[in-house]
């Protein structure tokens, strides 16, 4: 994936939400210990990597998922940290999409030249899988120093209110999502349903990506095992919302590395109309994986 930096990869087990971790699954599909903690040594300064023209391979105005296979704020990458952090700030022209499970820790991870309201290309995102993680995680995410916020509810597990945090207008962009693989846990679309109406009320950003293995819609459940057709399926459903403008004012590349006709252009393949991500997708990377 194109769109994906991750610096180091593995992970300790945080809450409920992570009993069926897809991360944990495909390591141990390929026969590897997903609690094994490591900096990737090709990736850890993808970023910064060129082509051969000298060029940067992200793009200005592109957007990077951070630790997709671990989590940022992680206690056994403290010693890594720092150099992403350096990392993220040579890269004003691009998003940072940070998640975590750890809001409690984020204070003390900050980097020094944190200001007040942080960094404009970092998306701090913290994630909350029932009612009793966002009320434990939420009030911790409004008090944190940062630009842009958003909340995922995934793995959707349980039903959840967030009326009362998206009222305070910090909160700019909801995701939701089922789980998959190991053990799934049903998702049931009435919850989406809820958390859809509660953005769309506040116009912020709503974006169901997939509903997960097994779905429940008007007390049936569905067994949907390909990814393709449980994004398709969310956006079948009709509950995305494209709310407020969410307005990353980021600097200039450096001088010399792309002209206006090189920053990024988002594009989206056939395959891409009807993907429940392509609201909030960095665009398609033309793998010729598909046919779309």
């Amino acid at each position: 994936m194109h769109d994906i930096w991750n610096p180091w990869h593995g992970c300790v087990k945080k809450s409920e939400g992570c009993q069926n971790c897809y991360m944990f699954f495909l390591d141990k599909m390929r026969g590897a210990d997903g609690e094994r903690i490591y900096r990737v040594r090709n990736m850890f300064d993808y970023p910064l990597q060129k082509n051969r023209q000298g060029q940067y391979k992200v793009r200005s105005g592109e957007q990077l998922r951070v630790c997709m296979t671990s989590d940022f704020f992680l206690e056994e990458a403290d010693q890594w940290r720092s150099e992403a952090w350096k990392i993220i700030r040579q890269r004003p022209d691009v998003v940072f999409f940070l998640l975590t499970k750890r809001p409690e820790r984020v204070e003390k991870c900050l980097p020094k030249d944190w200001n007040d309201a942080g960094w404009e290309n970092v998306f701090f995102n913290v994630t909350c899988e029932n009612q009793r993680r966002a009320d434990e995680r939420l009030p911790l995410l409004l008090e944190l120093p940062f630009k842009h916020k958003g909340v995922m509810a995934a793995p959707f597990i349980g039903p959840i209110c967030l009326s009362k945090y998206l009222c305070t207008g910090q909160i700019e962009q909801v995701i939701a999502g089922g789980e998959n693989y190991d053990g799934s846990r049903p998702l049931d679309y009435v919850w989406v349903k809820s958390l859809y109406d509660e953005c769309v009320a506040y116009d912020i950003t709503f974006c169901f990506i997939e509903t997960g293995t097994n779905f429940i819609k008007n007390g049936k459940t569905y067994h949907l095992p390909d990814k393709r057709l449980q994004s398709r399926m969310a956006y079948k459903s009709g509950l995305q919302h494209s709310g407020r403008k969410i307005n990353f004012c980021l600097s200039p590349a450096q001088p010399g590395l792309f002209g206006n006709e090189e920053s990024y252009r988002k594009y989206f393949g056939t395959i891409c109309q009807t993907c429940g991500s392509r609201l909030i997708c960095n665009g398609c990377s033309r793998c010729g994986q598909c046919k779309g």
